[in-house]
This record gives C-alpha cells, sequence and structure tokens, in this order.
C-alpha cells in the first residue's frame, strides 16, 4: 500500500500460491477456443484496431465462472485492504482473461474511457511458465519524470497501478503471452460518469 501510494504503482511475486495459480492456469487453457480479439473504447465507442492492439481476451464472470471462487476470494480480500489503508470506497470489479498471440501488442495507454472514469486500481498477474529475455511481451510504464521501465511478465508476478495516472504499453509478445487483467473500480461499471 506504501508504494501505490509513493509511486502510483506495486510489483509483487509469487502473488498466488502454487495450487491457485495452477488451477487459474488450467482453467485460461480451457477458455482459448472462447476468446475474442480485443478492442480499444467502450459502449458506443469500441472498435477494433489491430495497430493500436493485438490481443484475445475472455471476459469473466463471478456467477458463470464458478471455477475460479478461490481468485473470487483473493479480489474481495484485495478491495478490502485497498478500503482500510487507501480509503478508495472500491465497490467491484472487471477482469478479463488477456492472450497476446507472438506478434501482439499494445501502444501506450491509460486504463480509463473518456466517458467512463470509474476505475481506480489496474490490476495484471501473468500466467507465463518459464518466460525468459528475449521472449518480449514486457509491460512499459511511464513514470511522472519521463523515465520508463520495463517488467517482465513471469507467472505469478502481480503488477497494481493507478489506473488513471500511469501510462503504459505491452511491448510486442515474441510467443503466447498470458494474464489475467482488471480493474478496482469504485463504482459500478454501467454507472458511468453519473457520479464524478
Amino acid at each position: 500500500m506504501d508504494d501505490i501510494s509513493s509511486k502510483d504503482y506495486v510489483i509483487i511475486d509469487n502473488f498466488f500460491r502454487e495450487e491457485l495459480y495452477s488451477g487459474i492456469k488450467s482453467f485460461f487453457l480451457g477458455k482459448l477456443p472462447n476468446f475474442k480479439e480485443a478492442g480499444i473504447g467502450a459502449h458506443s465507442d469500441f472498435q477494433v484496431d489491430a495497430k493500436v492492439r493485438g490481443d484475445f481476451t475472455y471476459w469473466l464472470d463471478r456467477k458463470r465462472d464458478v471455477q475460479l471462487q478461490n481468485y473470487w476470494d483473493v479480489l474481495d480480500e484485495t478491495i478490502l485492504i485497498f478500503n482500510r489503508y487507501c480509503y478508495l470506497s472500491l465497490s467491484g470489479y472487471e477482469f478479463h482473461l488477456a492472450h497476446y498471440p507472438s506478434g501482439g501488442h499494445y501502444d501506450k495507454h491509460l486504463d480509463q474511457f473518456e466517458n467512463r472514469n470509474n476505475r481506480m486500481i489496474s490490476m495484471i498477474v501473468y500466467l507465463n511458465d518459464d518466460w525468459k529475455d528475449g521472449d518480449g511481451g514486457e509491460l512499459e510504464i511511464f513514470e511522472k519524470n519521463g523515465t520508463s521501465f520495463l517488467v517482465q511478465p513471469i507467472g505469478a508476478r502481480c503488477v497494481m497501478f493507478k489506473s488513471a495516472v500511469v501510462p503504459h504499453a505491452v511491448l510486442k509478445a515474441h510467443k503466447s503471452r498470458f494474464s489475467l487483467t482488471g480493474w478496482l473500480l469504485y463504482q459500478p461499471s454501467s454507472v458511468g460518469t453519473l457520479f464524478v
């Protein structure tokens, strides 16, 4: 909590225990045939633009995806901790599985829509075993002082950052890159910008 408050991001290795990690990875691989090409924008602004991003996603649903109950419990605990120590009043989340095939990337962006400002904390957990230098797919985080640094997408590594203030990009992957990605919200996503 201190790191994300002072630096706007935090990186935590071994975020999941081995059993939970293996269960999520197995679920991910089983859902790969159901992934859809990802786009940019929300609602009527949504569009697919492979020049900007080249990943495929499967949106998670707590009521449908009951195999992930232990993961939902971790999310509930994470929200509780943020609300207790950072006073964020988080009230929900939206998450998807993301697959970047070889050549997939995502240009520099913020995790906030122009017409929807409820994403408070971005959260990524990588699901890549035996990832090594040269495989690409690094997360590039741009800092306030104009510098940037790369985060290797190694298995069970979690990256959390403030959605509206941390620009970031995904560099081109040279082999399939898997992650569990989403946002902790301070209001239901359907509310949009009614409460600013």
